[in-house]
C-alpha cells in the first residue's frame, strides 16, 4: 500500500514539474516591467529603464547573477559578442540584469559595477531581486534561472526566452526581428 501511494506522489510531482517547465517564459506577450535598481551606465538624464524605453528597437535583455558558473562559460560571452557584432545599429540594443533569486549574499547589487568591469561592457546594467523578495523580472517573464536571455521586438513583444541562445541563433533572430516593420 505505502509504495502505491509513493508512486503516486512521484507521479504527481513529475507531473506538476513538467507543466511549470511548459509555464515558463512570455512568449509572443508583450514586455513587462524589471523591478530593476541599482542601474550604472545608463543613458544620460535617466535614472531608471523599462522595456518601453527600448520602442523601435529590438533589445536583447541578459539576465545573470555573478555566481553562475553557465552565466559566465556562455552568457557572457555570447552578449559580449552579440554586442560587437552590432555596435554599430542604431535599431539594436542591450541591457543585462543581474536576477537574483538565490545566494543573495554572493549576488549584491555591487557585483553588477564588477561584471562590468571584468566584462568590459559599457551596456546599461541593473540588479533585481533582494532577500526574501524575488526578482520583479523574474517573475513577470517567468525566467527558469541564469543563465536568461530575453529578446524583445520593435513593438515590445518577447520573441525569445529561454535559457541561454548561441550566438548564431540569436543573430538569425535579432537580424529577422530588425526587417519587421
Amino acid at each position: 500500500m505505502r509504495s502505491s501511494a509513493l508512486i503516486l506522489t512521484l507521479i504527481s510531482l513529475l507531473l506538476a514539474t513538467s507543466s511549470q517547465a511548459k509555464e515558463r517564459g512570455i512568449l509572443n506577450q508583450k514586455a513587462g516591467e524589471w523591478g530593476a535598481s541599482d542601474w550604472i551606465q545608463l543613458p544620460k538624464g535617466k535614472t531608471n529603464l523599462s522595456p518601453a524605453d527600448f520602442n523601435g528597437k529590438v533589445l536583447y535583455l541578459y539576465c545573470f547573477q555573478s555566481w553562475c558558473p553557465g552565466c559566465h562559460k556562455h552568457g557572457f560571452p555570447t552578449l559580449k559578442k552579440m554586442g560587437k557584432r552590432y555596435e554599430k545599429a542604431d535599431d539594436v540594443a542591450f541591457v543585462a540584469i543581474q536576477t537574483v533569486f538565490e545566494g543573495f549574499g554572493s549576488n549584491p547589487p555591487k557585483r553588477v559595477k564588477e561584471m562590468a568591469k571584468r566584462y568590459d561592457f559599457t551596456i546599461p546594467m541593473g540588479h533585481s531581486g533582494k532577500r526574501n523578495e524575488k526578482s520583479l523580472l523574474m517573475k513577470n517573464y517567468r525566467t527558469g534561472g541564469t543563465p536568461w536571455v530575453i529578446i524583445i521586438d520593435k513593438k515590445g513583444v518577447v520573441r525569445y526566452n529561454d535559457f541561454h541562445i548561441s550566438p548564431e541563433a540569436a543573430e538569425e533572430l535579432i537580424d529577422k526581428l530588425r526587417q519587421e516593420k
